[in-house]
């Protein structure tokens, strides 16, 4: 009997321990990075006083690795507006206890313009190259303190950001759709 406790203890410590990545995969989301860039843009970017300020945070793209979130900023009382990058990532301490870090990096819309018209312009001044040889062939630039790592895959291609102790993967899609809305929506 007690080898049969200590199986079905065994088996829900696994099987708990299997779904907290699950879990913890949620943290990374659009909506809760929302929630804590918001903090982040009224306490670093933009200049809050004892008069109320308005200004708009849209979720960008959040990218499927759940470690990069982008989200759109508006504040037309400042003439402030530009891209709040987030990073996510899972840590341990030395005793094992696991946590999660996350911290934001702001562009100004012309800042942030430059970045995302870089990625795509050494993309495609590099297609070949990548092309030839995919999962192999590597370009690497810095922009600021922002390290940039883009090869192709089969069907796409990636690219890593290095930031602040952070690596997070970009993969094209979110970095699309980062790039359209950003561009439609700060006309």
């Amino acid at each position: 009997m007690k080898k049969i406790q200590l199986f079905i203890i065994l088996i829900s410590q696994l099987s708990f321990s299997q779904f907290t990545g699950f879990f913890d995969a949620k943290e990374f989301s659009k909506e809760i990075s929302l929630f804590k860039a918001k903090t982040f843009l009224i306490n670093d970017v933009l200049k809050i006083t004892d008069k109320s300020t308005k200004f708009e945070a849209i979720p960008l793209a959040a990218a499927s690795s759940g470690e990069l979130t982008t989200l759109l900023y508006k504040c037309g009382s400042q003439n402030s507006e530009g891209i709040i990058l987030g990073f996510y990532g899972n840590y341990w301490n030395k005793t094992g206890v696991t946590y999660q870090g996350y911290a934001f990096k702001n562009l100004s819309k012309e800042k942030a313009n430059e970045f995302l018209n870089k990625i795509a312009n050494e993309i495609e001044e590099n297609k070949k190259f990548l092309d030839a040889n995919t999962d192999e062939n590597n370009i690497a630039f810095v922009y600021e303190d922002l390290t940039v790592l883009i090869w192709t895959s089969t069907t796409s291609f990636k690219i890593r950001l290095f930031w602040n102790g952070f690596d997070s993967t970009w993969e094209d899609t979110s970095y699309g759709r980062t790039k359209r809305r950003f561009e439609r929506k700060t006309k």
